[in-house]
């Protein structure tokens, strides 16, 4: 997630302190991505360090303002124009799970499987009430304008991203089944040739008696 461009997309509207920036950005993704001021004044220091924001002022109670610089805008514009690449996709926690666990022994891969999709399931399921309640109308507390549309975007975008782990949990189920079989096949085959070895021996050393 750029947090950066998420506050240069801010600023390009007016200048804001930290707090207001935290606020507004939580306000458009429903605190779907929640910051704390400390990651906002981090970023705001590298952005000015960068030449993409500067000092915009101050209020009466201290706040310090930004404001973003021509080259910020022109980084912004960059950013919107430009597709978020696939080519080095973020790391993805249940996908490093999934992979880790079947390759530690004594992990029931299966329930770890299982237990993720009821997780999954019960996401998509709170993600699918909340978009009703966004097509109903009802506004979120707060919401600057044009920021329950933004809300209703990550929402849709969440649920289509929920969806596909859910696929992506059955087709992981089917392809332990279908690794389970094979193994069972493999250990039945090795069984059946350790058996015709240990008959074939018995017959040598009967013959040998003879």
């Amino acid at each position: 997630m750029s947090i950066r461009h998420g506050l240069l997309a801010l600023l390009d509207q007016g200048p804001r302190y930290g707090y207001q920036l935290r606020t507004e950005f939580e306000a458009r993704t429903g605190a779907t991505w929640p910051l704390n001021v400390g990651q906002v004044y981090t970023t705001l220091s590298r952005l000015e360090r960068d030449g993409l924001v500067e000092p915009a002022g101050e209020d009466e109670e201290g706040h310090q303002f930004y404001a973003a610089t021509d080259a910020g805008r022109t980084e912004l514009r960059a950013w919107f124009d430009t597709p978020v690449p696939r080519t080095n996709p973020p790391r993805d926690e249940l996908a490093i799970k999934l992979a880790m666990a079947v390759t530690v022994p004594g992990v029931d891969v299966p329930a770890v499987v299982q237990g993720q999709r009821r997780h999954s399931i019960k996401a998509l399921q709170d993600y699918t009430r909340l978009k009703a309640r966004a097509l109903a109308g009802e506004r979120r507390p707060g919401a600057a304008q044009g920021a329950d549309l933004a809300w209703l975007l990550v929402l849709e975008q969440l649920i289509f991203q929920t969806e596909a782990e859910v696929r992506w949990l059955d087709h992981c189920e089917t392809r332990l089944a279908q690794q389970a079989e094979v193994e069972q096949a493999r250990a039945a085959e090795a069984q059946a040739a350790e058996t015709a070895r240990t008959a074939k021996t018995r017959t040598g050393r009967r013959r040998t008696k003879a």
